[in-house]
């Protein structure tokens, strides 16, 4: 699965956080001040072209949806991210976060028990 780049990933993550959207739904929930409109249509446009996303017509408006669900971005991305940084190890992937993070032990121990349910089902 293609990387998406900062753009992509935050109209992406709207229309992954609405469910459908219009771009002038798009503009509004970007952070980034004032993106033109033609930006925002062409970017919209790609990540159709690509297979991110599918639209419902409405005369000339179109209402984009993902046919890519941020769940299987995510897998795919935390898959990409242990080969390429971790040489494939999740223990290794997983005591970097931990760290870095400075978590809680009460996190870990958290953690420690949904994997302990995983397991048993």
């Amino acid at each position: 699965m293609k990387k998406l780049n900062e753009k992509e990933e935050q109209i992406m993550q709207i229309i992954w956080r609405m469910g459908k959207a219009f771009v002038r739904e798009i503009m509004d929930e970007l952070d980034d001040p004032q993106l033109p409109v033609t930006t925002i249509s062409s970017l919209v446009r790609k990540l159709e072209a690509e297979g991110w996303l599918d639209h419902d017509s409405f005369g000339k408006t179109h209402r984009y949806y993902p046919l890519i669900s941020m769940e299987a971005y995510r897998k795919a991305t935390m898959s990409q991210m242990k080969e390429n940084y971790f040489a494939g190890s999740a223990t290794e992937l997983l005591s970097y976060f931990l760290r870095e993070e400075n978590t809680d032990l009460s996190e870990i121990e958290r953690l420690l028990e949904e994997i302990k349910k995983s397991e048993s089902k």
